[in-house]
């Protein structure tokens, strides 16, 4: 992947040094007990909202709280760099793409942090993996996920990370759209199996978006090299709910997938990375996923 060159965002929080002068404050910790949260360890994209709201049941968690102005990652950081990059990237094609219909884009931020850290979605947690919150409007990465894919999914590779951090951004296209207001406000009325079911959608949409990405950085910066596009497809499959459920009790529930099958998450980012094109995402009027 060629991002030697690339310039760095000027949006990456590092909270990963917050921790002393009083960083640290109590709060409940999310409780793990359930399948579901079971799973959450190994997900992509996971949504705060539904995940935070069942915080309890546990012990205090040391949470890291922003001390003062936001600090920048230090210049020699390399896995903080490549993040950086990354997100740049991110910003320049979706600013190309809004600008083309006529909308402006506002760029996320982005946290880094260990452990846990405080969120306007309430606390956040290592083991639930990279994140996106609407209502700041921030990704949240640990970056022990990288190494967690590369140990434990199976899933290495600078453009398998790439693809994880694109698809977090595309949550924030899903919130500057009205998509996440949209599905928060549906999720309301409907029962849980109904609820999973549209979070598949969600979560199908920003994989499609992170092939969209792909695509134009691709197109005007030339950053794909031999092998790239099959990490992302690698790393799609291991995050599949299917393959996560076989791992962690030996059976598949599809009425329980929030982010979708592998092949159904290979299928929509290679739909975006092939089309380029927004409107190729569209997972809600999908017939078939």
């Amino acid at each position: 992947m060629r991002l030697d060159n690339g310039r760095e965002s000027d949006n990456v929080e590092d909270r990963r040094g917050s921790g002393g002068g009083g960083g640290f404050i109590g709060r409940g910790s999310i409780g793990i007990g359930t399948i579901v949260l079971a799973l959450v360890a190994a997900y992509f994209g996971v949504d705060p909202r539904v995940v935070l709201d069942m915080a309890g049941g546990g012990g205090p968690a040391s949470v890291q709280a922003p001390q003062g102005p936001a600090q920048a990652p230090p210049a020699d950081d390399a896995q903080a760099r490549f993040v950086s990059i990354v997100l740049a990237d991110t910003e320049d094609t979706w600013k190309d793409i809004f600008k083309t219909a006529n909308a402006s884009y506002v760029d996320p931020k982005l946290v880094l942090f260990r452990g846990a850290t405080q969120t306007a979605c309430g606390t956040g947690q290592s083991a639930m993996g990279p994140f996106y919150c609407p209502a700041d409007s921030k990704v949240y990465l640990d970056m022990s996920f990288f190494q967690d894919m590369q140990t434990k999914l199976n899933a290495p590779g600078d453009f398998a990370r790439a693809y994880v951090i694109a698809h977090e951004v595309g949550h924030h296209v899903q919130n500057l759209t009205g998509v996440s207001a949209k599905v928060s406000r549906e999720r309301q009325r409907l029962s849980e199996v109904e609820g999973n079911r549209l979070s598949v959608r969600v979560e199908l949409q920003a994989d499609c978006y992170a092939g969209i990405w792909a695509n134009h950085a691709n197109r005007t910066r030339h950053i794909l090299e031999a092998g790239d596009v099959e990490s992302a497809l690698n790393a799609a499959t291991a995050i599949g709910d299917d393959m996560l459920q076989k791992k962690s009790q030996g059976q598949v529930v599809p009425d329980a997938f929030t982010h979708g099958s592998s092949a159904q998450r290979v299928r929509w980012f290679k739909r975006g990375l092939e089309s380029g094109e927004p409107q190729a995402c569209d997972t809600f009027t999908a017939r078939q996923l």
